[in-house]
């Protein structure tokens, strides 16, 4: 197992790498001995490091397709490879669905949809040239499965990523791999915007069934597994990472007697 989760001499993209959960899933496989390139839109406070190695960096806005083909160029260059791309960049502020503008909604989807289609594209040309391939991790949201009021564009942008890393494991076999990691919700330094001071976080911690949010750690090993040869044989799949996921309504709404 341990040679299997091993990515020395491997090259890793990780998308908005800098913070929050992407910094976490840029810092496990900088652990797991890979060469780690990130990008955002602007620098973050520090780059992700470990055992002594940092991770390559440049500002660029992932929505432009000219900027991420410069990227992806100068990451292949530089390092001689791709093996793995993990499609983390994204999100969306609240919005009410009924005064929403239409250039909001389409720089949503564009982040959040065309945005990892246009790393893909760029990330799979260099793949499908080296022998062994690679991997595409996409980072979507339990928002695509359930009703994401506030953030309606989030949720379908993130149901239509789902499906497109089911299409390009087809379109891209057998040497890229392509799978989804359908994430719930998680703590991060900015997880106050979302769900207010510690005894807020804490009570939405309680509605999961595990008994807390998940931690950037907790997607990054889901990332470092798919991205793996133990997950050689898994492509087109959605891995749900939600800690059991959310308790059905209902079920506090009942009066019937459950004893």
């Amino acid at each position: 197992m341990q040679s299997a989760l091993d990515f020395s001499g491997k090259v890793v993209i990780v998308t908005g790498g800098g913070k929050g959960v992407g910094k976490g899933i840029s810092e496990r496989f900088l652990e797991a001995g890979a060469d780690v390139a990130i990008c955002g839109r602007s620098e973050p406070e520090s780059l992700p490091t470990a055992n002594g190695r940092t991770a390559f960096y440049r500002a660029l806005d992932v929505r432009d397709p000219d900027a991420v083909q410069a990227f992806v160029s100068e990451v292949a260059e530089h390092y001689g490879r791709i093996d793995v791309l993990v499609n983390n960049a994204g999100g969306a502020p609240f919005a009410d669905a009924a005064t929403a503008s239409p250039r909001f909604s389409e720089s949503i989807v564009r982040l959040n949809l065309l945005a990892p289609l246009f790393f893909a594209q760029a990330c799979n040309a260099v793949m499908q040239q080296q022998q062994s391939g690679g991997s595409i991790v996409n980072i979507a949201s339990v928002s695509a499965q359930r009703p994401s009021p506030g953030t309606a564009a989030y949720g379908a942008a993130k149901a239509g990523l789902m499906n497109l890393g089911t299409s390009l494991a087809v379109e891209w076999a057998p040497k890229v791999r392509c799978n989804t990691i359908i994430a719930g919700l998680i703590r991060t330094e900015q997880s106050h915007l979302h769900y207010g001071d510690e005894e807020g976080i804490a009570a939405v911690g309680r509605t999961i069934p595990l008994g807390r949010m998940a931690v950037p750690q907790d997607i990054a090993d889901a990332c470092l597994f798919l991205a793996s040869d133990m997950a050689s044989y898994i492509s087109g799949a959605s891995l749900t990472v939600h800690g059991g996921g959310e308790k059905p309504a209902f079920l506090d709404a009942a009066n019937v007697d459950q004893k």
